[in-house]
């Protein structure tokens, strides 16, 4: 394309000018389009082979299987036929494949068009489209040459049948109901022959009908076929075996794929379906898995104000490649580009092969760099490892945002539900009364009990086996276990990845860098070793009945949330095991004086010491005025939790002795510990409260 826009003189290579901008906008945006859709299909096709043989395991297995999907290729039929003479229609010998689209934009886009060169008001050169003395359009021969080149060997390559067609050929149109939207498909015959069959509402409803009546166990359904209808195990139909959902094609619209999703899983049902959404470990696929993830979010937030209502958790804020971390992470990777730090490509590289102009002129990057939605199109065509490896810098630096915003308390992830055991109401203090409609804002104070769930072995062997960088770990200090992996790396704003270890505990995951692993208690263990000491930690940890008092501002909140902590955005759901709920935001003991003051209560006095060691146990620090200023939060020496007061005068050392604190001697520094057992009592010592020694 490039050496044809050339030919034709829309652009002269010479003087790097472009002489007619609408031509080559033209020919690169209709290239880029037809590049997106055709790559589209072409990862749709290389999901079939998996996707029929886990449709036959399914239905051995005595499920019937859904099959969502989005494109029929019904205009690329309807373009073939009318292409067709009507003895070629009679004998039909026709292969459907996404390389039609190629061959559509070559037909029709492909620049050809002989352009003249002249000479502006402004002195500038610019080009029009060439016409003969008769007015007919010339063409460029050497383009016209080019191009019947390239669509004479497109035609030459085996065709990738379309999703659909390769369903319904594999398994047969007899097996197979197809409730899509297309009018016209073709059925494969005795002796191989191709038949034009005619489809109508009826026919789809029949299809329908076949499927929930259980003469036929697969169903193929589209946009068009999924309104409306219902497919799920229904106790009033005959068909009640379990579905198998296979979320094929998502599509770009999260609503549709959701309410696609929703044909299936009903009320009255025998029993519940199986989604299993399907996807390549290409790259370039996060293209529409983002998508998808972003407006779940919004489908969310706009139907039931909760983020998770539209997603169910299925999405992690790293999936969101359209989130302001990411647009932020996109602008540090195109300076990082810009600079030749990266690895995966280089500047010119990359320039060449998207299409994407991303300086001006002098060779300074552009004020206004292409969107997000842009620079992602472009990488879905780009060669398999090139997009690995691009994906991988850049979600690189999406993680390290996420997981900076993440420590800081600043993620916004929407409502995060808590599932608890049990859950007790100590304190209902109420905070403000609206004086027009008498609706009240409250701070529950709740006690929560969880028991602890933690990864069984088979689970945890598994994963060694099916990662080849695993190792089964010890800490030297604590005797706990891990298994060791291979995480992705960070990256930093100088462009230089940090290598991170995963470390899976039986209870949480942790993650460090491989510098720091190096130089920390984690050794090498023996597999009979790690199975009996995993066992063993998985077993205290299920019978392990953690108890923790949170406070949660529930109620009308818009009128009290500047109010509310900023450093905490979150918006909680407490849900204990008698299904009972409390929906509101979480605050924290070191915040509850200042909302108090700002909302103009009574409230001088200072948290007992129960909560406040309780809240310093469960992670929190927690600011104190007296008898000095200084914080209390939880410490790990040697992998042991430690109540540490920090900040506290030098001068105090020996009254904090007598009040029962210890010092110890941390890389010449000399830290003030509390023994955990005695924490309360010490704590109301300090404070005040209680008898002093």
């Amino acid at each position: 394309m490039e050496r044809a826009l050339e030919l034709t003189a829309v652009v002269d290579s010479l003087e790097n000018a472009t002489l007619n901008s609408g031509a080559k906008a033209a020919a690169r945006s209709r290239l880029e389009s037809t590049k997106q859709r055709f790559f589209g299909q072409v990862l749709l096709s290389m999901k079939l082979p998996t996707v029929i043989a886990g449709v036959e395991r399914h239905l051995e297995d005595g499920a019937s299987v859904v099959l969502q999907l989005v494109t029929t290729a019904e205009s690329i039929l309807d373009r073939r036929l009318g292409d067709l003479s009507p003895e070629e229609r009679a004998d039909l010998d026709v292969d459907l494949s996404p390389r039609e689209y190629v061959i559509d934009y070559l037909e029709r886009a492909f620049p050809t068009r002989q352009m003249r060169v002249f000479t502006d008001d402004t002195g500038t050169a610019r080009s029009l489209p060439m016409v003969d003395d008769t007015g007919r359009p010339i063409y460029n021969p050497e383009a016209e040459a080019a191009r019947d080149r390239l669509i004479e060997q497109l035609c030459a390559m085996p065709a990738i049948m379309s999703a659909l067609d390769a369903l319904l050929e594999h398994f047969g149109p007899d097996a197979v109901a197809e409730v899509t939207g297309r009018t016209k498909r073709l059925v494969t015959i005795e002796g191989g022959r191709q038949k034009l069959e005619s489809r109508s509402v009826r026919t789809s409803q029949a299809e329908a009908s076949a499927f929930m009546e259980g003469r036929k166990r697969i169903l193929v359904f589209s946009d068009a076929g999924g309104t409306g209808r219902s497919y799920h195990a229904s106790l009033d139909a005959p068909n009640q075996q379990q579905r198998v959902h296979l979320l094929l094609e998502p599509g770009w619209r999260a609503d549709r794929a959701i309410q696609g999703l929703g044909r299936t899983h009903r009320t009255h049902q025998a029993c519940a379906p199986l989604f299993r959404p399907v996807t390549t470990d290409c790259r370039g696929e996060l293209r529409f898995t983002s998508t998808i993830a972003r407006r779940l979010d919004s489908l969310g937030a706009l139907t039931r104000g909760q983020r998770q209502t539209g997603g169910q958790n299925l999405f992690d804020p790293s999936d969101n490649l359209e989130s302001e971390y990411a647009c932020a992470a996109l602008l540090t990777w195109f300076d990082l580009l810009h600079a030749g730090k990266l690895k995966s490509t280089t500047f010119d590289d990359f320039q060449q092969r998207t299409g994407l102009e991303l300086c001006d002129n002098d060779g300074v990057l552009k004020d206004e760099m292409p969107p997000i939605q842009r620079w992602l199109n472009r990488l879905l065509a780009l060669p398999i490892d090139l997009q690995n490896r691009i994906f991988d810098e850049f979600l690189a630096l999406v993680e390290t945002r996420i997981s900076a915003a993440r420590e800081a308390g600043t993620l916004d992830v929407g409502v995060e539900t808590i599932m608890v055991d049990k859950a007790t109401i100590l304190e209902d203090r109420v905070l403000r009364t609206d004086p027009l409609s008498g609706a009240t804002s409250h701070l529950l104070t709740i006690e929560i009990e969880r028991r602890r769930h933690p990864i069984m072995l088979e689970r945890i062997l598994r994963m060694a086996k099916d990662d080849p960088t695993a190792a089964f770990v010890r800490n030297a200090r604590s005797e706990k276990v891990a298994l060791r992996t291979r995480a992705r790396s960070g990256m930093g704003e100088d462009g230089i990845p940090v290598p991170r270890i995963e470390l899976q505990r039986p209870t949480r995951r942790e993650y460090v860098r491989e510098a720091d692993l190096l130089e920390s208690a984690w050794e090498p263990m023996d597999r009979q070793d790690f199975i009996a000491a995993w066992t063993r930690e998985a077993e205290e940890a299920a019978a392990t009945v953690d108890t923790e008092t949170i406070r949660l501002a529930t109620g009308l909140l818009l009128p009290i949330w500047s109010s509310l902590p900023t450093d905490h955005l979150s918006v909680n759901r407490i849900v204990d095991g008698e299904g009972k709920s409390w929906l509101g935001r979480l605050v924290f003991d070191e915040h509850v004086v200042a909302l108090f003051t700002k909302l103009g209560l009574d409230r001088a006095e200072a948290l007992p010491p129960s909560d406040l060691a309780k809240a310093v146990l469960a992670g929190r620090s927690v600011e104190i005025a007296r008898p000095f200023p200084a914080t209390l939060k939880r410490a790990l020496v040697n992998g042991k939790a430690r109540v540490e007061i920090g900040g506290a005068p030098h001068g105090q050392l020996d009254w904090l002795k007598s009040l029962g604190c210890f010092t110890e001697i941390i890389q010449y520094r000399t830290r003030i510990f509390i023994p955990i057992d005695q924490a309360e009592a010490i704590i109301a010592r300090l404070l005040g409260t209680g008898e002093v020694l």
